[in-house]
C-alpha cells in the first residue's frame, strides 16, 4: 500500500475488531454518567491505525483500551514529534449519537501533521475512526444536560530510532472519556492572569499545531496563574499582542458591533471560536480576525470602547473573563449577554436542540 494524499477520496479502511472481555457493565457505565468529570475513566476499545513509509495507513483495528507498547528509542520519547485533536460526540433525545464538525478536526490534524513532519490521515479515515469507536462504545456517550463523549485523536511518531529526522513508522488512535459539564452550577466568569515572562509559542514556531510540546510550555505559566489566584493564563507574542490562553481561544466584542478576535502564525485555529463567530455574524456582528494588542485590549476596557470578553474552546465552549490579572493591576472585565447567548445556540445545535443551519452535524451511529 501506498501513502493517500489527504486530498483524494479513499476507500473505507476495513477495521479488524477485538472486543475488551473485561468491558464495563452496565451499572458502571451508569454510574460514570452520574459524575463523569473530564479525561478521567474512559471506554473500554480504542481505535489503532498503523502508517509506515513503505506501507502507508495499515492494520485499522479497534482493541481493548490498554497501555501502549513503546521501544525505549521511540522518536517521540525523544523529539516530540506528536500530534491530537479534540472533539465531542453528543447524544441528542431520540438517542442518535452525532459529533460536530468533523471535516474541520480533520484538516486541523492534517496541517498540524504537515508541521511536526508527520503523515496527513485522510478525511475519510479521521471520520471513519469516529464512527468504528462509536459502534463498539456508544453506550458510554452520555444523555445528561451539558454531558458528552470526549473524543481525543492522536498520532505520535513511534520508529526506535535516535537520529534527527522524521520517523518513517508512526502510530494514530483514538481514545474516548465520558464528559460532564464543564461549569458545575452554572458557567462562572473567570480571572486571567497576564503572562509576560512566558511565551506560549514563537513565530515561525509550532504555535499554529495542536501539538503537546505547545501546552506542556504553558504550564509552569498557568502554575504560576494559580499562585495568583487566578483560573487561566492570556499569552502575548514579541510584538505584545494577545495569543490565546492556555488551551483557549479569545474574543472581544466592541461596542459598536466588532467581535474581534486575535490572529497570527502562532494561534491554534479554534473550530469552537470560528462557529462562534459564524453565529455573531449571522446575527449581524461585524467579525474581524486581526492582531489586537495588550494596550488596546486594556485600553478598550477602560475607555467602554470593548463590552465584553470571553474565552472559548471545545471542553467549556464559551467562558466570560471576569477579569484581567498582571503584576501591580487587576482589572474588572466587562460582563454582557453575547457570550453566554452563543454559547447557549452552539450548545442547542450541538444537541439536536436547535436547527443545524450550517450542517455542521454529523451523526455517528448511523
Amino acid at each position: 500500500m501506498t501513502t493517500i494524499d489527504a486530498e483524494t477520496t479513499v476507500t473505507p479502511l476495513e477495521f479488524a475488531v477485538t472486543k475488551n472481555l473485561t468491558a464495563a457493565t452496565p451499572g458502571r457505565v451508569a454510574e460514570v454518567h452520574e459524575n463523569p468529570g473530564f479525561g478521567v475513566v474512559f471506554t473500554d476499545h480504542m481505535v489503532d491505525i498503523c502508517w509506515s513509509v513503505k506501507g502507508g495507513w495499515h492494520r485499522p483495528r479497534v482493541q481493548p483500551y490498554g497501555p501502549i507498547p513503546l521501544d525505549p528509542a521511540a522518536s517521540v520519547l525523544h523529539y516530540a514529534q506528536e500530534i491530537f485533536e479534540g472533539i465531542k460526540a453528543y447524544r441528542h433525545a431520540d438517542g442518535s449519537i452525532h459529533t460536530f464538525r468533523p471535516d474541520r478536526n480533520a484538516a486541523r490534524l492534517q496541517a498540524s501533521a504537515r508541521r511536526l513532519a508527520l503523515p496527513e490521515l485522510p478525511t475519510e479515515y479521521f471520520i471513519q475512526s469516529l464512527r468504528e469507536i462509536i459502534k463498539v462504545d456508544g453506550r458510554w456517550v452520555p444523555s445528561g444536560a451539558d454531558q458528552s463523549l470526549y473524543l481525543r485523536p492522536f498520532m505520535f511518531a513511534k520508529e526506535a530510532f535516535l537520529g534527527v529526522r522524521a520517523a518513517q513508522k508512526v502510530a494514530y488512535y483514538v481514545i474516548a472519556s465520558p464528559a460532564g459539564a464543564y461549569f458545575t452550577g452554572g458557567v462562572k466568569p473567570v480571572r486571567i492572569w497576564l503572562s509576560e515572562d512566558y511565551a506560549r509559542a514563537g513565530k515561525g514556531g509550532t504555535g499554529k499545531a495542536k501539538t503537546g510540546g505547545n501546552y506542556a510550555s504553558s504550564l509552569l505559566a498557568q502554575s504560576e496563574a494559580s499562585a495568583k489566584g487566578c483560573d487561566q493564563v492570556v499569552f502575548l507574542n514579541e510584538e505584545r499582542n494577545v495569543e490565546e490562553l492556555g488551551g483557549m481561544n479569545v474574543v472581544f466584542v466592541f461596542k459598536d458591533g466588532r467581535v474581534v478576535t486575535p490572529e497570527s502564525d502562532s494561534i491554534l485555529e479554534g473550530i469552537t471560536r470560528d462557529s462562534l463567530l459564524q453565529l455573531a455574524e449571522d446575527r449581524g456582528y461585524t467579525v474581524e480576525k486581526r492582531p489586537i494588542s495588550i494596550d488596546e485590549w486594556r485600553d478598550g476596557v477602560a475607555s467602554g470602547e470593548i463590552v465584553e470578553v470571553f474565552a472559548c474552546g471545545t471542553a467549556a465552549v464559551v467562558t466570560p473573563i471576569g477579569a484581567l490579572v498582571g503584576d501591580g493591576f487587576d482589572e474588572p472585565q466587562p460582563l454582557g449577554d453575547l457570550a453566554l447567548s452563543l454559547r447557549e445556540e452552539l450548545t442547542d445545535i450541538q444537541y439536536g436542540r436547535r436547527e443545524d443551519r450550517h450542517g455542521w452535524l454529523l451523526r455517528l451511529d448511523a
